[in-house]
């Protein structure tokens, strides 16, 4: 084992959070569940509505019973709901060709709706102790500046999954794997890396180089746009009056909620083209069924 990948387990194993889904006994389904819940969340937000799910839908078979607007509202403001309806139908393909266990293998598991390539390795490596590169923001961050020297990762791309894999320890994969990731958390984070708390700065090419700041173009890609008045904001106001209704709610109702016309009807439509809402015959509006 390099002093590298030594560092990064010692001091995972010493700073690492208690979150829920890192208990013993927490199941394949459940570290699925927290894995997309947690992309572009914070977790803050995710462990309340992910102990919810857990105790409500304890296995794939249960959560595929359930309706889509019982998924809908069991989402709340997590944001991005297309998240769940992809996730209910994720339970049910794990029911219909794998007797209702989550998979273990990383190619078993992107083959179900909406597992793409970070999520199907997390669930293998952090559940199942597969021993393959798990890279999401925080790992391409620390990779980039402890092995790169470069402030902020660049396009994300293919060729990353072999070079942190190239990083991987024959013995602890999946620990140090979680540990970079937690290490970009906690530590080296996007805005404000705290060096002096890290422990590979003595190894960091960023900090050999002399911590050279973001340059133009990273600033841009890490300014995150604004939510207030966004589309984002119409739809997501749109889901609350949805989600808050046992009947079916009418236009009015939406019209007083947001009152810009362009951007109230883009927002709407916008939700049922994605299968989030639906217009019943007397014109009014629903969560789908």
């Amino acid at each position: 084992m390099t002093s590298l990948q030594h560092a990064v387990i010692t001091w995972y194993r010493a700073h690492a959070r208690a979150l829920p889904w890192r208990s013993p006994g927490t199941t394949a389904w459940e570290v699925l569940l927290s894995e997309v819940m947690s992309q572009q969340t914070p977790v803050a937000r995710v462990a309340p509505i992910w102990e919810q799910w857990r105790e409500r839908w304890p296995t794939p078979a249960h959560f595929a019973q359930a309706g889509r607007d019982e998924v809908l509202r069991a989402w709340g403001r997590l944001g991005y709901p297309r998240r769940a309806l992809r996730l209910h139908e994720c339970a049910a393909e794990i029911v219909r060709r794998f007797d209702g266990e989550v998979p273990a293998e990383v190619e078993d598991l992107l083959s179900l709706p909406g597992i793409g390539e970070y999520t199907a390795r997390a669930v293998a490596c952090f559940h199942f102790g597969r021993n393959v590169p798990v890279v999401d923001t925080n790992v391409r961050r620390v990779y980039r500046r402890a092995v790169e020297g470069a402030y902020l990762p660049g396009t994300a791309s293919k060729r990353e999954l072999a070079q942190v894999g190239a990083l991987l320890p024959e013995h602890d994969g999946p620990t140090f794997s979680v540990g970079l990731m937690e290490l970009g958390a906690l530590v080296c984070t996007a805005a404000s890396p705290d060096c002096p708390a890290c422990p590979l700065r003595t190894r960091c090419a960023w900090v050999a180089a002399g911590s050279p700041q973001p340059t133009e173009e990273e600033k841009k890609r890490r300014r995150v746009q604004k939510y207030t008045g966004t589309d984002r904001h119409a739809r997501g106001t749109i889901m609350a009056l949805l989600r808050g209704s046992d009947a079916p709610i009418t236009q009015a109702q939406i019209d007083v909620a947001w009152p810009d016309a362009a951007q109230r009807s883009r927002a709407l439509f916008g939700l049922i083209d994605d299968g989030l809402a639906e217009q019943l015959a007397d014109g009014t509006f629903r969560l789908p069924r």
